[in-house]
């Protein structure tokens, strides 16, 4: 809150400063809006329920005594949301949003989607919980749906119960099976906030001082910022550098993520993945494939993201959009790989339990029935169309990138420099809430806006929050 007040407070004294840098063309554009009637919200045929529970102010004022204070929220005065339909959400008063942020790329086929809702609740009502000891339909068929979506002999499931245990669990796989300890993943990633995925992550913002153990960073492979552009072979030397220089020769595995998430939408260079596969596996490693938010169809033209790339992984961690809210993840690999926790006992006490596993398998035929990601690739063209577009009215937007519904706007003050507009994103931020649309932020600076809704959002949709964006910046 301290550093969001501070961004705005700054922001407020940008006219003689950073702004001033921008061609006379925005100030222009603003003064063509002059007084239009800001942007409204596409129709939507739902009522709220009137809402009775404690308000915004008290809600807050519990959660910071009773919860932890690494806790952060989103705008000045949080949000007290209370009800979601599709890609709308709802406040205490009732007041509608776009949701293009999808629960940080959680619920996939729309909020309270009834197909889903309807699954979990019949399976609830039957049974809940039994664990893996005995016997249930429900996970094992829910196994083999998800089996039948890869590629290669990527057919042993393995379910947990968010990203960060999936990671942590393709983590020990890969050792276990490689009999090596050293990752490699690359700056820029988020893999999870545990003790072990830590490491593996690589963002100052989200790693506490802690022993990160066997693990490199490569250098990023990201066509905006890199020092090599798009230019593949570049980086993926980097690896074989680290390789080289930093280890014995071999490593137990490599992971990235193909449209890096937390870290901006920064969409890998074209064939890095195909060359970094290739030294990782040549020193021994496995590939591993993070679908935690690019999975099941969001980027349109592919179900998967590491398909962009044209790489098959031996192991993909997936979890978010899987359960469309529910709290599921899973880890897909070879059975050669996965045979080498049979050593051993592994056991997940919620991992598959009946009630996410019908939810999950809900979402899969949901996906498939309602044609998402062909509805992806459809939605995401139009919006990506249209961002480039304003692209060329507003200085400020320095990049637009992604696929399909998995987008970023990065923003910033000086398009040669490449400097992050802090403040300006805060204020644009706070101005697109005032307007109806909930987005997410991602990058180390904060200044990339992550367009991510349900895969239900529409091209009206994505029309308003065009709008929206240029109202906003049209009177910063």
């Amino acid at each position: 809150m301290a550093l969001q007040m501070h961004l705005l407070r700054k922001a407020k004294s940008l006219s003689g400063s950073s702004l001033s840098t921008f061609p006379s063309s925005s100030a222009a554009a603003a003064a063509a809006v002059g007084d239009a009637p800001p942007p409204r919200l596409p129709p939507f045929d739902h009522s709220p329920r009137s809402y009775k529970g404690p308000l915004a102010d008290e809600v807050f004022q519990k959660r910071k005594k009773f919860l932890g204070p690494s806790l952060f929220h989103y705008y000045q005065k949080p949000l007290n949301i209370v009800e979601g339909k599709m890609q709308y959400l709802f406040d205490e008063n009732g007041r509608r949003y776009l949701d293009a942020f999808a629960g940080i790329v959680t619920v996939s086929c729309g909020h309270c989607h009834p197909e889903i809702l309807s699954a979990i609740t019949e399976q609830s009502n039957l049974l809940q919980h039994a664990t893996t000891i005995y016997l249930h339909h429900a996970i094992a068929d829910f196994a083999e749906a998800l089996a039948s979506k890869m590629p290669g002999n990527l057919k042993v499931v393995y379910f947990v119960n968010s990203g960060t245990e999936a990671n942590e669990l393709a983590m020990l796989m890969a050792r276990l099976y490689t009999g090596n300890l050293g990752m490699i993943s690359l700056r820029n990633a988020y893999h999870g906030g545990s003790s072990g995925t830590l490491g593996l992550t690589a963002l100052n913002t989200w790693k506490y001082p802690i022993p990160q153990g066997e693990i490199h960073h490569a250098v990023n492979p990201d066509p905006y910022h890199g020092d090599f552009g798009s230019d593949a072979n570049c980086y993926a030397k980097d690896v074989q550098d680290h390789i080289d220089f930093g280890t014995s020769g071999k490593v137990a595995g490599f992971i990235a993520e193909t449209i890096q998430g937390v870290g901006g939408a920064v969409e890998l260079a074209p064939g890095y993945l195909k060359l970094v596969y290739d030294i990782v596996r040549k020193a021994g490693g496995i590939c591993i494939a993070d679908e935690v938010q690019t999975g099941f169809g969001r980027t349109g033209s592919h179900y998967w993201g590491f398909e962009t790339q044209g790489v098959i992984p031996d192991i993909v961690t997936m979890a978010k959009g899987i359960g469309n809210g529910l709290p599921l993840g899973a880890v897909v690999t070879t059975p050669e790989i996965a045979s080498v926790l049979a050593q051993k006992i592994l056991f997940n006490t919620f991992g598959g339990n009946p009630v996410c596993s019908a939810g999950g398998l809900a979402v899969l035929k949901v996906l498939d029935k309602e044609k998402r990601q062909a509805h992806c690739t459809d939605v995401g063209s139009h919006l990506l169309g249209r961002l480039r577009a304003l692209q060329q009215r507003h200085e400020i937007i320095g990049d637009v990138r992604g696929r399909g519904l998995m987008v970023g706007v990065e923003l910033v003050t000086d398009r040669t420099e490449k400097t992050p507009a802090k403040a300006e994103t805060a204020v644009l931020f706070e101005k697109l809430r005032e307007l109806g649309v909930l987005v997410g932020k991602g990058g180390l600076h904060g200044n990339v806006f992550r367009i991510k809704p349900p895969m239900c959002f529409t091209k009206d949709d994505a029309d308003f929050l065009v709008d929206a964006l240029d109202y906003s910046m049209s009177r910063l």
